[in-house]
Formats: structure tokens, C-alpha cells, sequence
């Protein structure tokens, strides 16, 4: 796995929680409550790109990612995020009381962020449900 990739990873996210902090009336405040996680429950939607994937499988190592055989995370246990260290982009930007637009300007950037990675890493760009690349 490239060590490289995986630290621009971790930039992308840390850059993320530096937004979300200078602009927390924007942001939303997350209760933990865990109900996003169950993505049908919800009617909610995670899409994540290959550098996320890779990033969450260098942290957890490839023998632990868990399949998704139903609408929710695998990775929700109790209620609560068993990788929240290692979370998807998305994971990070949503909050059910933050403001959508805010929240989809932060996704769009952040998109581009990965697809420049996956340019730069020669990794084939795709933005796929969670549930298909758990599959």
C-alpha cells in the first residue's frame, strides 16, 4: 500500500475537521446517536472513492474489513463508529443538523481532493456506494 497516498488521506481528513471547526454554525453538532449509520433506516446514502477505502485498510488491516450485508455500517457497533478514527470523508462532513449546502460545498471539494489523489497514485477514480464495495 502506498504510504504517500495514505498520508494525503489523512491531510484531506484533518483539513475537514479544520473546517468544521473554524465554521461549527455551518457544521452541525453531532449527538453520536448512530442513526445515519443505518443508511436504508435513514434513507441516507455513504459514497466513498478508492483512497478512502485504502486509507481505512492500512489503519484496521485488510483482514478486517467487514462485509455490508444489509443497509447499515458494519462499522457501527452499539451505536457508535468502531473505525470513527478512520471514517470515510463522508462520515466526517454529514451532521443531520448541519447545513446541507455547506455540507455539499465540503463534499465537492473534498471529492475533487480524492479524484487528484487517484490521478496523482494512478488509481482508477470510481465514487461508489459503501454497500457495493463492501459487497
Amino acid at each position: 500500500m502506498n504510504t504517500a497516498m495514505i498520508d494525503r488521506v489523512g491531510k484531506i481528513y484533518k483539513l475537514i475537521q479544520a473546517t468544521l471547526d473554524t465554521l461549527p454554525h455551518l457544521a452541525g453538532k453531532c449527538n453520536a446517536c448512530g442513526k445515519c449509520c443505518n443508511f436504508e433506516s435513514y434513507d441516507h446514502r455513504l459514497y466513498i472513492t478508492p483512497p478512502e477505502i485504502q486509507y481505512l485498510a492500512f489503519h484496521i488491516g485488510d483482514e478486517n474489513i467487514r462485509k455490508m450485508n444489509n443497509g447499515a455500517c458494519p462499522y457501527n457497533e452499539k451505536g457508535k463508529c468502531a473505525v470513527y478514527n478512520y471514517r470515510f470523508a463522508s462520515c466526517r462532513i454529514f451532521c443531520c443538523n448541519g447545513d446541507k449546502e455547506f455540507q455539499s460545498r465540503l463534499t465537492e471539494s473534498t471529492i475533487a481532493a480524492l479524484k487528484q489523489l487517484c490521478v496523482k497514485f494512478e488509481l482508477p477514480y470510481s465514487y461508489r456506494q459503501l454497500s457495493e464495495v463492501l459487497s
